[in-house]
């Protein structure tokens, strides 16, 4: 059971001011979720594998396939500077 010294304890931890009235009902709060994590904590799992959802999930975007761009001249044109047909930028890479 969680008592009121360890809430005013964490809520300075988290620092968090809290009334009287508040310490009380988190309190209370606290110790009821604390109690049921002592019932879920009685239940056989050794069975269960684990998982990290509740349901099974899947990826539903399309496969990436490379494709050129149409106008490669109006992309080439928004950007400061260009080299032929490529983009020109600084040289952020060591000589060492």
């Amino acid at each position: 059971m969680i008592d009121r010294e360890q809430v005013r304890k964490v809520a300075h931890l988290a620092r968090l001011e809290l009334t009287p009235e508040e310490e009380e009902k988190f309190t209370t709060q606290l110790g009821s979720i604390l109690d049921y994590f002592e019932q879920l904590s009685e239940l056989d799992v050794s069975n269960v594998p684990p998982t990290t959802r509740a349901i099974d999930v899947s990826n539903v975007t399309r496969p990436d396939e490379l494709q050129p761009y149409r106008d490669r001249e109006a992309i080439l044109q928004s950007s400061p500077q260009q080299e032929g047909e490529f983009f020109k930028v600084p040289k952020i890479l060591n000589e060492e």
